[in-house]
Formats: structure tokens, sequence, C-alpha cells
């Protein structure tokens, strides 16, 4: 299963090629499946092949005894190498987990947080332009499962085995699946975009009376993209298809629906009210410093980079498992993310200048979930209203 795992991300995500180069960023106790990848890599006749390890371990020793200066100039959280690595057009696989740092100082993560992500400037610009080959995927660890688990035996394993059937590795030919059902997205991606609503309305009984404009030309996109004409897929699973707000036309007050984990520090029970486009008050009943964090990242971090609708009838939701992990749990539900969006969201006949007048640029990206079960999505385009979703699901 890992083999065919490691299939999967190599062949169906990354599509990598022969010699070109590969950054693995991964958890350190993932070595066993690293290991497997990059055999798998070799005999592909990859020749250039860098392992980004992170140990958990030490990054909690690390923001616990050094200060804020120290952290500051510490190497364990600079990512210079992604930037290396993307002058050579390399393909980037992440791999992640889940992280606990609750009993950290939000000044802290705050400060590892924006060394981690500026120290990449030229990666995060050609990731988010659609020029480079990247793929987020997840591996079990005894941390994530004893959060997931906590009352099981063999909880890694149990953890590997709902990876596997989220990620269809359970089936003969987890590519081949995959490209069917990216070809669904697609199609309703399409739909979408031949729609071209000014408006989007979404309303639930949580309380979220929300209105998002959306920009001219927006692009509806899907998990499957073409990046420098190979077939990728960016998110390892994927539900969703998600476009670029207009950064000015938010309106109303938006509630999570499950927690969201940020740099390992657990945020639920939040609310955030926008006006214009910006967050204009905000609460948590958890995690307060920390989405405070998320909000204050830089001037635009306060604002929306991306909307995506996800149906509650997928895979993961049907699960009824919380993964706190966001890569899992947004595709389980329809979610936002403050901060940066992606490029590919808007049709590119119009200069950067014009597009960046219409859709956000920050240098952070952070997703929350905020769809559920009786979530209703409403379209408006010259006045008049469609159902796009009800019930949480889509108006087939």
């Amino acid at each position: 299963m890992l083999e065919k795992y490691a299939d999967l991300l190599l062949d169906g995500c990354l599509n990598v090629k022969k010699n070109q180069p590969l950054l693995i960023s991964c958890p350190i106790e993932s070595y066993e499946f690293i290991r497997i990848l990059v055999q798998k890599a070799y005999k592909k006749g990859i020749k250039d092949i860098y392992i980004d390890y992170s140990d958990e371990e030490i990054k909690q020793l690390q923001l616990k005894y050094l200060t804020e200066e120290e952290l500051k100039k510490s190497p364990y959280w600079n990512k210079e190498i992604f930037d290396q690595y993307a002058k050579k057009d390399a393909a980037f696989l992440m791999l992640g987990s889940y992280e606990e740092r609750n009993d950290i100082v939000a000044k802290k993560l705050e400060i590892t947080a924006k060394i981690s992500r500026l120290s990449r400037p030229l990666f995060k610009e050609r990731q988010l332009n659609n020029a480079i080959v990247w793929c987020i995927a997840a591996v079990a660890t005894q941390s994530w499962a004893d959060k997931m688990f906590p009352d099981e035996k063999n909880n890694v394993q149990k953890l590997w085995q709902t990876i596997f059937k989220m990620c269809l590795i359970n089936q003969d030919d987890p590519v081949s699946s995959w490209q069917k059902k990216i070809k669904q997205t697609k199609t309703r991606a399409e739909l979408m975009n031949r729609k071209q609503y000014q408006y989007l309305h979404f309303k639930n009984s949580l309380g979220t009376d929300l209105t998002i404009a959306l920009p001219k030309n927006h692009l509806w996109a899907s998990g499957g993209t073409i990046v420098n004409g190979i077939n990728v897929i960016e998110n390892m699973p994927t539900e969703e298809i998600f476009t670029a707000p207009y950064k000015y036309g938010t309106n109303g007050v938006v509630y999570n629906s499950k927690p969201l984990v940020y740099n390992g520090v657990l945020i639920d029970n939040f609310m955030l009210k926008f006006k214009d486009g910006k967050v204009v008050e905000f609460d948590a009943k958890q995690g307060y410093e920390a989405l405070k964090s998320i909000i204050e990242f830089d001037e635009t971090s306060n604002m929306l980079g991306e909307i995506a609708l996800v149906d509650d009838d997928s895979p993961i939701s049907n699960s009824k498992l919380i993964f706190y992990e966001t890569l899992y749990d947004e595709n389980a539900s329809c979610h936002m993310a403050l901060g940066s969006a992606y490029l590919e969201c808007i049709k590119d006949s119009q200069t950067k200048e014009e597009i960046f007048k219409q859709i956000n640029q920050s240098d952070n990206h952070v997703d929350f979930m905020f769809g559920t079960k009786d979530l209703e999505v409403v379209g408006i385009k010259d006045g008049i209203e469609e159902i796009i979703m009800q019930d949480g699901n889509f108006i087939k």
C-alpha cells in the first residue's frame, strides 16, 4: 500500500519526469515511507533529490527554550533551499501531519511561521503563479494517530489505512481513479465558469450570512491543473473547486464548522466579520491569539484569497472523522482562505497590475472550513438568483 501511495504521488500527482529535480519536505518520523519514495524516484531517472526533514520534537524544544531573537537567528526554520530548487524547475512534494503546540507563546509561533514563509519568496511566487509542479499530501505519525484514534491499539496503522482509503489507494489503479475524479471536478468548474456569477451568498444555521463578490473574468479551478504542459494534482486528496474573490467585495459574517490547526495551535468556535473585503471583527473561543496572528500576518492577510466549494456528500465528510489537518478537513467542507489568491483563478489576458487590483496578494494563505449539512449557496448575476448548493451539496 505504501508503494502504491508513492506511485500515486510521483506519477498521478507530480507527474515527475526523468532528470527533473525533486524536493521532498516531511516529518522525520516518515523516513520509512520516504525511502520507498526515493527508491522509486531514482528508478524513474531522477538524480537530484533533496529531503527536507523536520523533527517536531526539536521544533518544540527550540520554541520552548530559545528567545524570540534567538529563534530569528536559528537556521532550523529557514527554507531558502526551496528557492534554490525553484530555480531548477524542481517538483515539490510537501508531506504534512498533525502538530500540536498549544502551550507555546503565540508570538514565537508567529515568528517561526514568518521565517518559514518569507525565506522562500521565489518558491511562493512561482507556486501562486502556477509556474512550478507541487503537491501537498499527508503521512501518518504517532502524534496525529494519538489525536484521531486515542483509544485504538496500532493507531498509526489505522491512520495509514484511513489515508489509503481517502486517497483511493485501496482501488486497483489509484492513478486512473483520480484521473476520473479530476475529470468530474473539472466539469463542475467549467459549468461555474460559464455562469460567471457576480456574487455568491452563503447562509447556514451556524450564523454564516456572507456575500462574496467575484472579479470579472474569474476562473474556477479544480485540484487537477496543468503546469508547463504537465498534468498535476496539487492536493491529495482533493474534492474542491475554487476561485478567487474580488478583494474588496466580501461582506457579512462567517462561522467555522471544523477546527483549524495553525502552526500546531487549535483554533475553534470562531467567527469573522467582513466589510468591504476586510475582517473588521473576529472572535474565537479557542486559539484567539493564533487567529489574530493569521489576520495580522501582513497588511492584506485580513482579506480573502480563495473560496472553495465542496459537496458535504464526499468521502472525507462521510467518514465522520475530524482530521485536525487542513488538507483533509478542507476536502470535507466548503472553505475559504485568508491571504493570497492564485493567479490561475483569473483570465491571464490582463496585466498583473490589472489582476492585482481585483484579487488579493499576501505572504500568507490559510484555509478554514465553514461548510455544513444545511449550507445554502446562491449565485447572483444581474440581480437574478440561482441556487448552486442546498443542504450542503451541489444541485444536480
